[in-house]
């Protein structure tokens, strides 16, 4: 009988592998620092009460008159004697002048003129004064009413006519007060004075009388006159 034979197994060593170790890189936290911030003090407010000092009234001064003055002082003249209107004790509407109806601009010019003729320090018969009327845009009030007459188809009052040129106070004023200069009308306050001063320079006046009247052209504002009563630099008045 014959035996099988058994062939050995042959047995491959096996070679194992150390698990790899992987690094990890773990990143710190960033640490953050937190500024807190100031506190300061804040001072409870200190309510104070002042109670104004009690002066006497002083005139309103007029914008009019500020320019007036400025301009002669340009054109080299001597203011001798100022008003406007309103002053202190000025109410709200100018007085009323005979001959002159519906509009305050010839009043406000006879009001502030009369003023400055009666503050004069010396009053001569003798001077020559002239009148210069400055206005911007003239009587506004006697030429809307003519208009609105005109393009209603109804009657126009003579005397509207009449004011609506600015020169007509003016010829009041001279028969007045016996001024008996030329008289100019301009529209602005610096050419006013420059006549003003050409005239007393020509020998056609001896002292000026100019005066600046604004009406009001809206609700919110109102009506200015202002006048000053001029000479040369060394006064020009004969004694």
């Amino acid at each position: 009988m014959t035996r099988p034979v058994t062939e050995p197994v042959v047995t491959e060593p096996v070679t194992v592998s150390a698990p790899e170790t992987v690094a990890v890189s773990v990143a710190q936290p960033a640490v953050v620092s937190v500024i807190q911030p100031a506190t300061v003090p804040v001072a409870e407010p200190v309510t104070v009460s002042v109670t104004p000092p009690v002066t006497a009234a002083a005139p309103v001064l007029s914008p009019c008159l500020d320019e007036l003055h400025a301009a002669a002082l340009l054109a080299g003249l001597t203011v001798s004697a100022a008003a406007s209107w309103p002053e202190a004790d000025d109410g709200d509407e100018v007085t009323p002048l005979a001959g002159f109806i519906e509009s305050t601009f010839s009043p406000l010019i006879a009001e502030v003129a009369v003023r400055a003729l009666e503050r004069r320090e010396q009053r001569v018969t003798e001077v020559t004064t002239a009148i210069v009327i400055v206005t911007a845009l003239g009587d506004i009030t006697s030429a809307a009413r003519v208009a609105t007459a005109v393009d209603g188809g109804g009657r126009v009052f003579p005397l509207l006519f009449f004011q609506s040129v600015p020169n007509a106070i003016a010829g009041y004023l001279a028969a007045r007060w016996n001024l008996t200069g030329p008289v100019v009308c301009v529209s602005g306050t610096t050419a006013g004075l420059d006549v003003a001063a050409l005239l007393i320079e020509d020998g056609d006046a001896d002292a000026a009388l100019v005066v600046r009247a604004d009406l009001a052209t809206s609700g919110g504002e109102q009506d200015r006159a202002a006048a000053i009563l001029v000479t040369g630099q060394t006064g020009g008045l004969p004694r």
